[in-house]
């Protein structure tokens, strides 16, 4: 969506899943909608345009629609942010250093198709490598366990990091849903994950990346990946 005259000049991606169904449950699932709403509102606001791609194009599926949110139905109800989401953009079909930043929501469907997108991982292996800030909240940090830098280590190894937690995983009930537990699973890729107690906020910067535990740290997210754009953090 655009930004203002005053805004950076590349875009910030918002990555969002194709996934649309929680495992062999089939109950439906998709991006979490204040995932996505409430960090496009900081950058926005800050004059920051984002674009928006998912892992198969197209209109990805919502989970999370909560229209009480106010912001979530500002956008929901805002024909420019429809037609965007709508319509966004295969992530193999993107042009990674049109980029300043990479941003990976979550919805339980990005914990399926997240990880295996080996154009994701490219994504954020180039964009990172070129200066730019990774950033993604709750299971959106899915994105991450997989990624690897140039010289084969894991990006997350030895960061600080934040994500859904296993507690909150059983909390739901979908410990054995999930192909697997995401905050174990970073912790396993030398991760240092960060958990707060369950549903409270917590956003973890460690240099360049952003992660958020959870649907409350959205906007944390959001502000931390404005703070480190506005401040010139990217080449």
């Amino acid at each position: 969506m655009p930004a203002s005259d005053q805004g950076l000049t590349k875009p910030v991606l918002f990555v969002l899943t194709s996934h649309a169904t929680k495992g062999k449950t089939g109950e439906p699932t998709g991006y979490f909608l204040g995932e996505v709403t409430h960090p496009l509102a900081v950058l926005e606001a800050a004059g920051i345009s984002v674009e928006f791609a998912s892992v198969t194009g197209g209109e990805p599926p919502v989970d999370g629609l909560d229209l009480k949110d106010e912001i979530n139905a500002r956008y929901w109800t805002d024909p420019r942010f429809r037609a965007a989401v709508a319509a966004t953009t295969r992530i193999a079909d993107i042009v990674p250093s049109r980029y300043q930043a990479i941003f990976f929501a979550g919805g339980h469907g990005a914990m399926w198709d997240f990880p295996e997108s080996l154009e994701a991982q490219a994504a954020i292996r180039e964009i990172y490598e070129a200066g730019g800030v990774v950033g993604a909240v709750c299971h959106g940090p899915s994105a991450l366990v997989n990624a690897k830098l140039s010289d084969g280590r894991y990006l997350v190894a030895g960061r600080n990091v934040s994500a859904f937690t296993d507690d909150e995983e059983r909390a739901v009930g979908l410990e054995d849903v999930v192909p697997f537990l995401l905050a174990s699973t970073l912790s396993a890729r030398g991760a240092r994950h960060q958990p707060a107690p369950d549903w409270t906020p917590n956003v973890v910067v460690d240099g360049r990346m952003v992660t958020g535990q959870n649907p409350q740290s959205a906007h944390g997210v959001g502000e931390a990946m404005r703070d480190l754009l506005l401040a010139g953090q990217t080449n």
